[in-house]
């Protein structure tokens, strides 16, 4: 084990939008052609409901992301 859990760490350059699912795929494809988004995917949606996260592992599982106790604070170099 890690000794941490690798879904709260502080990734920089990255970026999470949220649009609406009828032009996700529309500001993808825009979004792609730039150099620095090449990689950029869809990585989820946001469904009626309860207000939760569950996340969808690579192997087809699904596990409910429990809601931070502090706020993460950035690594100062």
């Amino acid at each position: 084990m890690l000794g941490y859990d690798p879904y709260y760490l502080a990734c920089e350059g990255r970026v999470v939008a949220v649009a609406d699912a009828a032009t996700a795929s529309d500001i993808l494809t825009r979004w792609q052609l730039l150099p620095e988004g090449k990689a950029a995917c869809i990585i989820g949606r946001i469904e009626a409901g309860g207000s939760r996260v569950i996340l969808e592992t690579e192997l087809g599982g699904r596990r409910i992301l429990d809601e931070l106790e502090d706020d993460p604070l950035p690594r100062i170099c």
